[in-house]
């Protein structure tokens, strides 16, 4: 089975569909998506109800922080996002916003867990960014494989029998067979709003079979979505990061 894992999507619509598009063209069997449907972005009702309907044909979805704060807290971020949080509490109804408030914080199959930001504490909406805070997440979570989001930045980290974790930034679209004989933590990149220089939409996708993931770059229309950020007078720095990738 091959699994579609999106996440970050943050009110993009050409990402988004461009990178359903992409998946349905291979095809995929199954969509999981890992949170941050909102927040940035100048299409939040659309992607929340797109979000909706995949669920509907079967596919999972879990919470995000931006997702939490429509109706909860904003103030552990940053003016940007609070910002922008602020205007899409607006042009989401009341359906959109208590389908977000239901969604759940973890998914588990087996021996692999899919969440947004960390398995040891997933609504501490902690960052994984370096192989200490791997480390961290492994000594905590009995998974074999785990799937999150969050940073924005794909990266792939994994620990041996030995304890020893590392990690690497993955490149191109090569399959990585994920061995039994070591534990994994699967970051994958944004969908919406990737900030590692590349404004190219990030997805994955997880081959149940053969134990193996492939991350994509997919292009779409910045152009257009950066324009609709300006046109709903969002703040010029997040029409900027999807024109930069940054």
């Amino acid at each position: 089975m091959l699994i579609a894992l999106l996440t970050d999507i943050h009110g993009n619509r050409e990402a988004f569909s461009a990178c359903l598009a992409h998946a349905r063209s291979l095809p995929v069997d199954r969509f999981i998506l890992l949170g941050d449907y909102v927040g940035y972005g100048a299409d939040p009702a659309w992607v929340v109800d797109t979000v909706r309907t995949l669920v509907s044909d079967g596919a999972v979805a879990l919470l995000g922080n931006h997702d939490a704060a429509i109706d909860g807290s904003d103030e552990d971020m940053n003016s940007l996002a609070r910002e922008s949080l602020h205007w899409t509490r607006g042009q989401l109804g009341m359906e959109q916003r208590a389908f977000l408030a239901d969604l759940p914080l973890i998914h588990e199959e087996g021996s692999v867990l899919y969440v947004h930001a960390n398995g040891y504490a997933p609504r501490g909406w902690h960052y994984i960014t370096d192989t200490m805070e791997a480390a961290r997440h492994f000594s905590r979570v009995d998974a074999h494989i785990t799937f999150c989001g969050h940073v924005h930045v794909s990266m792939l980290y994994h620990m041996s029998t030995t304890a020893k974790v590392g990690s690497f930034s993955p490149v191109g679209d090569n399959e990585i067979p994920l061995l039994a004989t070591r534990s994994w933590l699967a970051v994958i990149g944004a969908v919406g709003q990737p900030r590692d220089g590349v404004p190219a939409a990030n997805y994955a996708v997880f081959d149940t079979a053969r134990q193996s993931l492939r991350y994509f770059r997919v292009p779409y229309d910045t152009a257009t979505a950066a324009r609709k950020v300006r046109e709903a007078g969002l703040p010029e720095k997040l029409a900027q990061r999807l024109e930069e990738g940054r």
